[in-house]
């Protein structure tokens, strides 16, 4: 994948683009979360992201947060759209016992967050994210092989042009270094459903 393509929402004091590997180094009190449940809104994580017309393609990542050591700091992939649309799926560290491997998509400024724990232990974690026009699928795996689905989601402005790539934050008053490999854009490996046909 040719990192020059990529662009920044919000860059980054601290970080590292290298032919292989991209470092982001998170600065204390970023986020991003829209009204639901904690009733504010945060929208300064950094993003670094590409943009396509694509209606059909898989974009996979590794991430190494081996640095995360507070409450929510996290690093994943992102489509970000705008402050009021967009989806993130990431791993987030919680304490020395667990962490929550999860996703929130957020339409027209209201975000939900679907979560399962693991354990502490797990410090890198592969995501794979396809789109089929206006609907997407976010994936994981621990070994960048076999992958599980975390969810199937549609996006409200998310059927043209749309932007996609990676994140990292830190909530609260933390900073850790996020370090994103193996990156590639695919055909989509989101297969079209065989079973019950369209209304």
């Amino acid at each position: 994948m040719k990192f020059e393509k990529l662009n920044w929402t919000r860059e980054p004091a601290d970080h590292a683009i290298q032919p292989s590997r991209i470092e982001i180094t998170t600065t204390p009190h970023t986020d991003l979360w829209q009204r639901t449940y904690y009733h504010f809104r945060n929208d300064n994580a950094p993003v670094l992201q590409m943009e396509t017309e694509e209606k059909y393609f898989s974009f996979i990542v590794k991430t190494d947060f081996s640095g995360a050591h507070q409450r929510f700091d996290q690093c994943g992939i992102v489509m970000y759209l705008d402050s009021e649309n967009w989806l993130k799926a990431s791993v987030e560290y919680e304490n020395e016992s667990y962490q929550h491997l999860g996703s929130v998509v957020t339409n027209h400024g209201y975000s939900d967050w679907a979560t399962t724990a693991i354990s502490a232990e797990v410090r890198e974690m592969w995501y794979r994210f396809s789109r089929r026009e206006d609907d997407y699928c976010v994936e994981c795996s621990q070994d960048g092989k076999q992958f599980s689905q975390m969810r199937i989601c549609h996006m409200l402005e998310g059927a043209g042009k749309i932007s996609f790539g990676i994140y990292a934050c830190s909530p609260e008053d933390s900073s850790f270094t996020a370090i994103f490999t193996d990156m590639q854009i695919t055909e989509c490996a989101w297969k079209a459903h065989d079973g019950q046909q369209p209304d």
